[in-house]
């Protein structure tokens, strides 16, 4: 079942896409703000997300800004907003289509089949080796050389997964602390310090000089494999 993260402060909108969606066989779950798609995206891993530029928290195209610094997941844009500059800052972000509104059920449910068959296996399905440690993504879950499992907490493990899915990847202070914490913490670096560390001391041979979970002074982090 596609698993889809439809984003909008419509309410009204909401529930007739949630249950249109749902009749077609989707699974779906809603977000109302950018801050709440974030998150939610981090907990659902949809397959595909469905996504209003006017939010009243933050813009859309900062919600995709967010999620590209994670994920491949496929975005459509879903809005009101008809004018080219609109569509192509959409789609240079990193969004895969845009439809306007109004618009009809019938084409956004085929161009969310269109999209996830374009985007082929998700990348939910992931194995990844630190050290010792082998990491499965999509079932949540970490073990030792020994077989002994590794425990995270919810904000770990997010932290963990954006680093995790973008091998090599710089990946900003600004993009980890909006996608875990939301666009309030943008300034709260020391956070990522913290969880960092935390990670480090699960995960590295010497977490004193990690050579996985690295830092790049003043910009991010990167996972190095």
């Amino acid at each position: 079942m596609i698993r889809v993260l439809v984003v909008d402060d419509e309410p009204q909108l909401l529930r007739a896409l949630r249950i249109n969606l749902r009749a077609r066989d989707f699974d779906v779950e809603t977000a109302p703000d950018g801050t709440t798609a974030l998150r939610a995206a981090g907990d659902f891993h949809p397959d595909l997300v469905v996504l209003d530029l006017g939010l009243p928290d933050i813009d859309g195209v900062e919600v995709i800004h967010g999620l590209r610094g994670w994920t491949k997941v496929p975005i459509i844009v879903l809005s009101g907003r008809a004018g080219s500059r609109d569509k192509v800052e959409a789609l240079e972000a990193g969004a895969d289509d845009y439809v306007t509104k109004p618009f009809n059920i019938d084409e956004l449910v085929a161009r969310i089949r269109a999209v996830t068959r374009r985007a082929g296996n998700d990348d939910t399905t992931r194995t990844v080796t630190i050290g010792g440690c082998t990491i499965d993504l999509a079932d949540k879950t970490a073990a030792d050389a020994d077989g002994e499992s590794v425990r995270f907490t919810p904000t770990e493990w997010h932290l963990l997964e954006m680093l995790l899915r973008n091998p090599g990847k710089l990946i900003s202070q600004q993009q980890l602390l909006t996608t875990v914490w939301g666009p309030s913490y943008i300034k709260e670096t020391h956070y990522l310090r913290q969880y960092m560390a935390q990670l480090r001391r699960k995960l590295e041979p010497d977490p004193a000089h990690p050579r996985h979970l690295l830092t790049e002074p003043g910009m991010g982090y990167r996972f190095q494999q």
